[in-house]
């Protein structure tokens, strides 16, 4: 039993998850390697190992003949009569070869492949190991700043933080812990690559899935997000369960777990809208906080009309239209929004719809008007509310 190979095997195995079976074929290759280096050929070497105890041997088969002429290949009866008495003129003797004769060239070119194989395989094994956690997070450790980009420790290997995937505004100092969202990893002959992200929406996603079990196991579908890194994010649930309330269970009790999530991304706002297979509900709920008159969505064309009061106007479209943006991104519809003024302009709203519903100030409508009264009878353009065009 080859004691000291055994150890050596058990180390690589445990360290650094390299397999007996590789670095054993790994040895076999260098091996006749070696043997084309001192003799000139291997064709006529083969290498016998033995997995369990990892005892090799290292044979040339040779044919006996009276004269030798090519020593690599050939060995006299008298040699082959000395391994095996019943060898005769043509038959083939299986020589021993003492790889302790090998030259000091021959034996460092061994060793390299060896060294190689081994550099090769733990490459390989890194690759593998994040290559299954491609388009998931993990927790990395700023180690310093390269230029404008951030040198991320991943544990068994380093990850570049590129400014474009940085959330602006973010700063981090060595040592800090942060989560990332692994974009691809890419296999290089320096080693893998992995690129990460903290402005893919994605990121709130897998966050989410880790702080809430509901979302974890299936039972609350995460079905759209929107997201705009480090200013507001928007995301739309749907619950499969008639008894679990999509949107309070990513809340959480008093907001603890939507609080965790928005602490991970140093204060990102986060909506969270129920989910609606009606474009024009979805639409709805997309653009809250606001409040909507009427939503005329077309599914064809992709395009939906809303109308909003007055005093909603700016917080339905938000600071630099942030707020239509993002719906516009959740349902996949290009949002025209109105207000009842405009949509009165344009024909959308009949012309006596503000007086017969009464005057309006910041906390809604108010005054007298009658509750049976339809401002769109007998009005040839009369949207209906939250139906969808065919």
């Amino acid at each position: 039993m080859n004691t000291e190979l055994m150890e050596a095997l058990t180390i690589l195995e445990k360290e650094k998850n390299i397999s007996r079976e590789s670095m054993l074929e790994a040895i076999e290759g260098s091996l006749l390697s070696a043997c084309k280096n001192h003799f000139g050929t291997s064709d006529n070497i083969k290498v016998v190992m033995d997995k369990e105890t990892c005892d090799y041997a290292v044979i040339a088969e040779k044919q006996v003949v009276e004269e030798v002429l090519d020593p690599a290949l050939e060995i006299t009866l008298e040699d082959a009569e000395k391994i095996d008495s019943n060898l005769q003129v043509g038959d083939v003797a299986q020589v021993r070869v003492e790889s302790k004769s090998f030259g000091r060239i021959a034996t460092q070119n061994a060793k390299n492949l060896i060294l190689q194989k081994i550099r090769e395989e733990e490459r390989k094994v890194v690759f593998d190991q994040y290559f299954e956690k491609e388009k998931d997070i993990v927790t990395g450790i700023v180690q310093r700043y390269v230029g404008k980009n951030i040198s991320i420790n991943l544990g068994r290997a380093d990850a570049m933080l590129t400014e474009s995937e940085q959330v602006r505004g973010e700063h981090f100092k060595p040592t800090d812990r942060i989560k990332l969202y692994i974009v691809e990893v890419r296999n290089t002959p320096k080693g893998p690559k992995i690129l990460v992200s903290r402005t893919h929406p994605e990121l709130v996603k897998r966050l989410f899935e880790a702080e809430v079990a509901e979302v974890r196991d299936g039972t609350v579908e995460i079905k759209s997000i929107a997201r705009e890194a480090g200013s507001r994010t928007k995301m739309a649930v749907w619950s499969n369960d008639e008894n679990v309330d999509a949107v309070g269970a990513c809340v959480g009790l008093n907001g603890a777990r939507v609080n965790a999530v928005v602490g991970e991304l140093k204060g990102e706002k986060i909506d969270i809208i129920n989910w609606s297979d009606n474009p024009a509900l979805l639409i709805e709920n997309a653009l809250s906080p606001a409040k909507v008159i009427s939503v005329m969505a077309d599914p064809d064309e992709k395009m939906a009309s809303v109308i909003v009061p007055d005093y909603q106007l700016s917080l339905a479209i938000g600071k630099e239209g942030q707020n239509a943006r993002l719906a516009a991104r959740l349902t996949g519809y290009k949002i025209d929004i109105k207000s009842e003024t405009q949509a009165i302009e344009s024909g959308e709203l009949p012309e006596d719809y503000m007086e017969q519903m009464g005057a309006m100030d910041e906390e809604g409508y108010v005054g007298e008007y009658d509750e049976a009264y339809d401002p769109y009878e007998g009005y040839p353009n009369a949207p209906e509310f939250y139906e969808v065009e065919e």
